[in-house]
């Protein structure tokens, strides 16, 4: 079991360490609501019809309907700052008669167990409730919601059943066409009493089952084993980053491709000679005079 909360029981100067696991399980078969003619799963995304867009969670705050279209808003800091003080301690403010609570009243079971070093006043609470009868009645704080909670014996163990606080529950005066007086014939009532001692019987949790959920299971099971026109794949998501990656790849390779080319126009540019100098001269270098002749230096020696 996965363990939802951990803190300590309070009576009285005693602390006793727990852990909380869920007592009960959802067995719903949840069904999703999908668009036929493609098969994708129908999307739910947090938008503004005003602005006529998608909101960011940055943009999102608390707010209470006050009056209609009228809301205060709180920050998440404000929240915050009401929470209830102590969200790891169930204190136990009463002990009562289980036999006074209305069923009405519970919500949802928990399982108790002792943690760390609490196994020793773990079990001295467990056994005084069992002998006692009594079961206590605390207060706990889970995900920032207060709560009154019944906590009792069951087994060997010790459980917790958050409960509706008092206003919560709504009044029998609430009900229309609720008869004020029961006014029954004698005799019916004779035969109703006598059907309800023939259908009396001990409880047996386990003779009991949600015909729907099995029936809902069996019909998926014969779908998909006949896998019939009813059963189909929702397309791929688009993977906008692998189309994003694939265009950085060749915008690196169309780089790397005109990389030699500029760097082979480069080298053209330096090897061609510029106006006033000969094949193999450095640019900006005056030309070489070329060897005279004997000739020439005669002709010259002459004339001087």
């Amino acid at each position: 079991m996965h363990t939802v909360w951990k803190g300590a029981i309070s009576f009285g100067l005693v602390h006793v360490p727990v852990k909380m696991f869920t007592a009960t399980e959802d067995k719903d078969v949840h069904l999703r609501y999908i668009h036929k003619p493609c098969g994708t799963p129908i999307a739910y995304s947090k938008s503004c019809p005003h602005c006529q867009k998608n909101a960011e969670w940055e943009e999102i705050v608390r707010g209470y309907e006050y009056e209609k279209g009228r809301f205060v808003l709180f920050e998440g800091d404000e929240l915050d700052a009401i929470k209830p003080e102590n969200t790891r301690t169930i204190q136990i403010l009463d002990f009562v008669d289980l036999t006074e609570i209305d069923p009405l009243y519970y919500q949802k079971a928990y399982y108790l167990s002792p943690d760390q070093a609490g196994a020793g006043a773990y079990s001295l609470l467990l056994e005084a409730m069992r002998q006692s009868g009594k079961i206590g009645i605390a207060k706990i704080a889970i995900r920032s919601k207060s709560s009154l909670a019944a906590i009792r014996a069951v087994d060997n163990c010790i459980c917790m059943e958050t409960m509706h606080y008092p206003d919560e529950i709504r009044g029998l005066q609430q009900v229309p066409g609720l008869p004020e007086e029961s006014k029954v014939n004698e005799r019916e009532l004779d035969m109703a009493k006598m059907l309800i001692d023939q259908l009396g019987a001990p409880f047996d949790p386990g003779k009991y089952t949600d015909d729907y959920r099995i029936a809902l299971q069996d019909a998926i099971q014969r779908k998909i084993a006949g896998q019939s026109a009813d059963i189909v794949t929702a397309p791929a998501a688009e993977r906008t980053n692998v189309i994003d990656l694939m265009a950085a790849l060749q915008a690196s390779l169309d780089a790397a491709k005109s990389k030699p080319a500029a760097a082979a126009a480069s080298g053209a540019n330096a090897a061609a000679p510029s106006e006033g100098t000969t094949s193999g001269e450095a640019p900006g270098t005056k030309p070489k005079a070329k060897p005279r002749s004997p000739r020439t230096r005669k002709k010259e020696d002459a004339a001087r």
